[in-house]
């Protein structure tokens, strides 16, 4: 029986215009009443989606978001952290040199806003994530130490393709590196993603991952598709993702294929 579903955000819940669909949220909003736990899984901070919870329902005490793809669990309401986990600022001296001799951008993130790194090729990513967080600018030996949610990559897609293919194995070995969208390159601790932190809170509920329907269209959707007890690519998904899911949805982000989905499974409920 399913107890939770989680959700990706771009290309699988939204519209390409970054919206919900009327016909997405008023199935999950249903669902949700019915008792079912409703759970956005992003690598954005909760401020970043508040809009998205607000127009889901998702306010109350007992609802909780997935962020900073599976780094952080935190409570809508109060903003309490459930479970947090990451990088210290050591762990990213790899990749510092690594971007430093290619002359890569990178960003990093801690749990409430991102350091552009100032010795580094300009990044585009505060451009692109169009979020109200704060940026600031700041050498990589100059960073905080302390913990770190990720580190980002954002450029040129060409430019991130030849990235991929320049990663060395010790760097695959340390990091889980993640194309979360065609312009951006994640690096989460190794080990680390959404399905990560969906345990915790399926734990915390007293559930397995089996009671668990998962949503998503990228490669940082695998391991909580692959966990899921119904594991769902989107029409629109990525090859590599279909490839290890349950089921498809029978349309695509554009075109409600969530609800069209869950029209199937829970049908009693969504009349």
């Amino acid at each position: 029986m399913i107890k939770m579903i989680a959700l990706d955000l771009d290309e699988t819940l939204l519209n390409t215009d970054k919206t919900i669909s009327e016909e997405n949220a008023a199935a999950l909003r249903k669902l949700h009443q019915a008792g079912i736990k409703v759970v956005l899984c992003t690598g954005r901070p909760i401020n970043a989606i508040w809009g998205y919870l607000e127009q889901l329902g998702l306010t109350t005490s007992e609802d909780y978001t997935i962020t900073f793809n599976g780094a952080l669990v935190v409570n809508n309401a109060t903003k309490e952290t459930l479970a947090q986990s990451g990088m210290k600022r050591q762990d990213l001296e790899l990749l510092h040199a690594f971007a430093a001799k290619n002359g890569y951008p990178l960003d990093v993130l801690d749990f409430d806003q991102v350091y552009p790194i100032a010795d580094l090729t300009p990044s585009v990513y505060q451009q692109m994530l169009k979020a109200p967080m704060t940026f600031t600018k700041t050498a990589f030996a100059e960073l905080p130490d302390h913990l770190y949610s990720k580190a980002v990559m954002a450029t040129d897609a060409l430019i991130l393709d030849q990235v991929v293919d320049h990663l060395t194995p010790v760097m695959k070995q340390h990091y889980h590196v993640v194309r979360s969208q065609p312009k951006i390159l994640e690096f989460l601790a190794a080990g680390m993603d959404k399905a990560v932190g969906l345990g915790q809170l399926l734990t915390h509920f007293g559930w397995t991952f089996n009671e668990l329907m998962a949503f998503g269209d990228a490669e940082n959707d695998l391991g909580m598709i692959k966990a899921a007890g119904d594991g769902v690519a989107m029409l629109n998904g990525q090859s590599g993702v279909k490839a290890v899911a349950n089921h498809q949805t029978p349309w695509d982000n554009n075109h409600a294929g969530i609800a069209a989905y869950l029209r199937q499974v829970f049908p009693t409920n969504l009349k």
